[in-house]
């Protein structure tokens, strides 16, 4: 059994689609969020249920469509705890393990192309990202990146596989797109038969250009692709959106919910709300529901004996994307509707999710984690 490899001409970028054959459950590495639909489309024409989105590093090529495909799927996010991807559900250390129906990926810390990089062992088929390439390896002058490090990775962690094992990389540039950790342990020209020293001298005098998205890509995948208003944490008053009663930041939509001026109602899935968390006081209303993330066809009946007349309701979703939809069909109800912005993963520390939404506390109130 091989992955399904999709490719993002643009960056020059491999996603690679994993599922168990039997529960039909699946993984997504390093998903483009240029390339969404083309995603849902694969998962849709395999009957795959999307359980997990999995990163091999903060990328400064392409922006991450995890995000997103949590979104869309109800899938949870993974990525390596070393890169700071504060949004990702599971912050993987090295030798964790995801399971998706039968199958297992393994998590093997490999620094260097930057100081969380991290490749996935899956039967005997190893996904690289940006550590080993065909015939070449990821840079290490920039993001934490250490020439001394990637040597380590490549000749102590993925060199120690056995050679049989299908290397699957990040990025190809020449059309190839796989190879082996034998023919790489033989031929690789930058580090195959190298000392340390020689490694890092070619390393040290690549003198490649930075990545042209770098300065955008890099902030946004440290929260899972999904942009938000840098100010929306500071917004006094609801800002008007299309569609919709407006955006509003999560500590004024906190005092409206407060004051008995608006019904908050938590659009996630029941799934997320057991992994991640329930809302103190929140209606529990999904906007779409498992199987295949389909429309809630209870959405509208329920929101509308929810919300009294005269109140407002406020949205909250995990990221911003089902919460703006439900806000919209709110307004087609006839209701004042809010979209909280940023959503349940808008603040970066985790520990900080213990009695918070989107960057507000819940002061006093009962908190379960999932």
């Amino acid at each position: 059994m091989t992955p399904i490899q999709l490719f993002d001409p643009a960056s020059s970028t491999y996603t690679y689609i994993l599922f168990d054959e039997l529960s039909r459950e699946a993984v997504i590495i390093d998903p483009v969020d240029e390339q969404v639909e083309r995603d849902l489309d694969a998962l849709r024409k395999y009957g795959l249920k999307l359980i997990w989105t999995v990163e091999t590093h903060a990328h400064a090529d392409h922006i991450t469509s995890a995000g997103q495909l949590a979104e869309h799927a109800g899938a949870k996010t993974a990525a390596p705890a070393g890169c700071a991807i504060g949004t990702a559900s599971v912050q993987l250390k090295d030798g964790d393990i995801l399971r998706f129906g039968n199958e297992t990926l393994k998590a093997m810390h490999t620094p260097g192309h930057t100081a969380g990089s991290t490749c996935y062992l899956w039967r005997n088929h190893v996904f690289t990202g940006d550590t080993l390439l065909i015939n070449g390896c990821g840079r290490t002058d920039f993001q934490s990146g250490s020439a001394e490090e990637l040597y380590r990775s490549l000749t102590e962690i993925l060199f120690a596989l056995p050679d049989d094992t299908t290397v699957w990389p990040g990025h190809d540039y020449r059309g190839r797109s796989h190879s082996t950790i034998g023919s790489e342990k033989r031929s690789n020209e930058r580090v195959a038969g190298k000392t340390l020293a020689e490694f890092v001298a070619i390393m040290h005098t690549l003198n490649l250009p930075l990545p042209k998205r770098i300065a955008e890509a890099v902030p946004a995948n440290l929260s899972g692709g999904l942009r938000h208003d840098a100010g929306g944490g500071a917004l006094a008053e609801a800002r008007p959106a299309s569609g919709y009663a407006g955006d509003v930041a999560a500590q004024l939509a906190y005092n409206w919910w407060q004051a008995g001026d608006a019904v908050l109602v938590d659009v996630r899935t029941d799934a997320e709300r057991e992994w991640v968390g329930f809302v103190p006081g929140a209606v529990a209303l999904a906007w779409k529901q498992w199987p295949g993330m389909a429309m809630n066809a209870d959405f509208d009946q329920g929101l509308k004996a929810a919300v009294p007349a005269g109140k407002k309701v406020l949205l909250l979703c995990r990221s911003g994307v089902r919460s703006i939809a439900a806000a919209k069909r709110a307004t087609e109800l006839g209701l004042e509707a809010y979209n909280i912005l940023e959503g349940f993963e808008g603040d970066p520390d985790k520990e900080a999710h213990r009695g918070r939404v989107g960057g507000w506390r819940f002061h006093g109130l009962p908190w379960r984690q999932g």
